[in-house]
């Protein structure tokens, strides 16, 4: 059977599991403006940018022949469940013969999410399915571990794109693996590859840490974000995205107790805040800003679908967020309208604003008293944010 998927990020975990399970592989390019064109075309006009990049995608897998697309969904007020059946009546309004799959939480509907699994499987023993499950499950978790860390070196590259070639030839090393050995050989090879870039020598309290929290299409795939995590790396900044495959995976197929996700933790460190999730990774986003005031990053920047409402309900929360933890918040509203020195003009000014933000001196009189001392930083920081 051709089998093809949304391109989100890194899509070589996906490419492989469809191979080893004996389909055949019709790999989504990364969207372009006629991948935009056709979603927006085909679309309802105030549906979410994702179900526009993602029916363009679609419709460009079926030129090529594709039988079955696989892809997730969601719960609660995110229309990004009703993305599936949308999608395939569209496809066959326009008479494509396709079928789509989407997997949600198997916590949710465990019969579900196994029949999925059935009619994926392609004849191959259940066995072997867990077990090429595993193998792709380890080969994205340490994927999503070398991204996270590209993403921080890049900001100190010597040589332009260095960063960005090792990357590729990474990709490919693990587009060739078949077993648990080979997955052990790259991941030691990625890193050999990566600490052989030279790098520029910053004192740490020199360094600027941004944060990137969001919907997980728009924060994951960079077409969508016009290169957001890149034009900040060009300008120095180390970048920390919040949402990977590895995450989703452990969040919504792992139980709690067992998984290694910080999702729940987040979801601890928001109930301070809201009560209950509104949808899509609205509670978890909450908690991501937290922490990343906590941990002392420089600012954080909330990417969202224009008109998505669980991210609405963060945005609204954002000035009260910023307020109490002292951390600049930027959130920008993605679409097919977003123009490029329209988000290179906010960027480089927030960016600014972090910079002057953490170097700032703050008069304050030797007797002053505690409380005077926060009025006066917090009523700083209040002019700061005034000019963003």
């Amino acid at each position: 059977m051709k089998v093809s998927f949304p391109y989100m990020g890194c899509v070589t975990g996906y490419e492989k599991l469809m191979e080893l399970l004996g389909h055949e592989v019709i790999p989504p390019h990364k969207p372009t403006q006629r991948t935009v064109d056709l979603g927006v075309l085909h679309s309802p006009e105030f549906i979410c940018y994702p179900f526009k990049v993602m029916m363009g995608t679609y419709i460009e897998a079926c030129e090529q022949g594709a039988e079955l697309i696989v892809s997730s969904g969601g719960s609660g007020p995110c229309r990004a469940g009703l993305y599936g059946e949308v999608h395939k009546k569209t496809l066959k309004q326009m008479g494509y013969d396709v079928d789509v799959v989407i997997f949600d939480s198997m916590f949710e509907d465990f019969s579900k999410f196994y029949h999925q699994i059935l009619q994926i499987k392609n004849k191959t023993p259940l066995r072997k399915v867990a077990q090429y499950a595993r193998l792709v499950y380890n080969m994205i978790c340490q994927m999503d571990e070398l991204e996270k860390e590209l993403k921080v070196r890049r900001a100190y590259e010597i040589n332009k794109d260095e960063f960005n070639r090792c990357w590729d030839e990474i990709v490919k090393l693990y587009k060739g693996c078949y077993n648990m050995k080979d997955l052990k050989a790259a991941h030691k090879k990625a890193w050999e590859m990566f600490d052989a870039v030279p790098m520029r020598k910053v004192a740490p309290e020199e360094r600027t840490r941004i944060g990137i929290v969001g919907e997980i299409y728009v924060i994951m795939e960079s077409s969508t974000n016009l290169d957001m995590e890149q034009r900040l790396n060009d300008m120095g900044v180390e970048v920390t995205n919040v949402q990977y495959i590895s995450e989703w995976v452990q969040h919504n197929i792992l139980p709690r107790k067992f998984n290694k996700s910080e999702s729940w933790k987040m979801w601890d460190k928001a109930e301070q805040y809201k009560s209950c999730n509104c949808g899509g990774h609205d509670m978890e986003n909450t908690g991501r800003i937290i922490d990343f005031a906590e941990k002392g990053y420089d600012g954080v920047i909330h990417l969202m679908p224009f008109g998505c409402l669980p991210e609405l309900i963060t945005r609204s929360m954002i000035p009260q967020l910023s307020e109490e933890l002292n951390i600049p918040i930027l959130s920008v509203s993605m679409d097919e309208q977003l123009g490029e020195a329209n988000l290179q003009t906010r960027l480089e000014a927030f960016v600014d604003l972090c910079r002057s933000k953490k170097h700032e001196s703050v008069h304050v009189p030797e007797n002053a008293t505690q409380e005077q001392t926060a009025k006066q930083t917090t009523d700083t920081h209040r002019k700061e944010l005034v000019t963003v």
